[in-house]
């Protein structure tokens, strides 16, 4: 399934220079003054998975197909943003539309850099944006909690328990609270808060941009952000997008120098891309043969027929049974056949949570 995260941030952060490291494109315009990202750019990045590439040689697979992983770049939020100001709401609809939410956030001191609010204070940064959002969730809510209960004094079921969840979301909004904290009572409720799609429920990644030189340990700036991430029970991590600007620029095979250089084990699209695999709960499955190893995002804790889903909606709707391999069996064991003859080859049923790594093959009849 993938999933799209919309990169926020104040202007002149590195939101833009980051994304088009991450993508690998210049889809967007990187330039040293405030709005130049006018519209939203999409970019689909491949998940790197050395997985993948061991289960391919094993199989012999003509074609290696990564799971993606999207990127939004959206326009620099400022104070405001939420009555019009800057470029306004229209921007607060994209980051409705993602999944979770990358904010960007300036950890790195340049004079020739001019940062929106004259001064380099990431917390207070971090503050600007969520208040943002939390301002546009709060008028939205004030108007939806009254109607609801207004239905629900008449009997209406799905009216009483959108007020109920709803209702707890305004009272955090008001205390200053986002409204991920939100506890929903049941099923229904969490149904009905997701639909709700509320900014300050989306969970939130914080990029800590710094200076190549601190790369690899961080600073005072992004370590105040890491102690606001572990209160809020966000993720963040450490990304110097100059670096990863650095390292699309130069052939893949003098990548890994490059970062050793630098003292960093792995880019930071891959460290993005775990913190955010973790913030969502995400794990992967695969699936090889002849033509093809692939890998696919699948939520944790999902049974083998919703797992199948991920492939085609025939595969869940028929789903038979799913032949199970973990991945160290594979690789250990030389494959599906010598899996087979270990035994380590399973037939799991509906019932069955598939795991991290496993390599499937789903049985089914429609």
């Amino acid at each position: 399934m993938g999933f799209r995260c919309g990169i926020v941030g104040l202007p002149n952060v590195g939101k833009s220079t980051l994304f088009n490291a991450l993508t690998e494109t210049q889809a967007a315009q990187a330039a040293n003054y405030p709005f130049c990202t006018i519209e939203p750019n999409v970019g689909q990045v491949a998940v790197p998975d050395e997985r993948l590439q061991k289960i391919a040689a094993i199989a012999g697979s003509a074609k290696i197909i990564e799971t993606q992983l999207g990127f939004v770049d959206i326009a620099g939020l400022v104070k405001g943003a939420s009555k019009g100001e800057g470029l306004g709401n229209q921007f607060l609809g994209n980051i409705r539309e993602v999944d979770a939410i990358v904010h960007v956030l300036r950890c790195f001191e340049d004079d020739d850099i001019q940062h929106v609010a004259n001064k380099v204070d990431p917390i207070a940064d971090a503050e600007v944006v969520e208040t943002e959002l939390m301002l546009s969730d709060l008028e939205s809510l004030e108007k939806r909690v009254p109607a609801a209960a207004k239905r629900a004094t008449g009997g209406d079921k799905e009216a009483k328990a959108m007020a109920s969840v709803l209702g707890q979301a305004l009272e955090l909004l008001r205390e200053g609270k986002p409204a991920r904290l939100t506890e929903p009572k049941h099923d229904e409720e969490a149904r009905l808060f997701r639909q709700a799609q509320l900014l300050t429920a989306k969970p939130v990644l914080y990029v800590c941009n710094v200076a190549e030189e601190d790369a690899a340990t961080g600073n005072d700036l992004s370590a105040k952000v890491f102690e606001k991430a572990a209160a809020e029970g966000a993720e963040a991590v450490v990304v110097s997008a100059a670096i990863e600007a650095e390292l699309v620029a130069m052939p893949v095979e003098d990548r890994g120098e490059f970062l050793e250089a630098l003292g960093l084990e792995e880019s930071g699209l891959s460290r993005v891309i775990r913190a955010g695999y973790k913030l969502l709960g995400l794990k992967t499955f695969f699936t090889a043969g002849p033509k093809e190893a692939r890998a696919w995002t699948f939520p944790d804790g999902a049974k083998a027929p919703q797992a199948a889903g991920e492939i085609h909606s025939d595969f869940e709707r028929g789903f038979i049974r799913a032949e199970t391999i973990a991945y160290e069996d594979y690789v250990n064991l030389g494959g599906e056949a010598g899996a087979k003859e270990a035994g380590k080859l399973r037939q799991e049923g509906k019932e069955y949570v598939v795991q991290d790594g496993d390599v499937l093959l789903f049985k089914f009849n429609v």
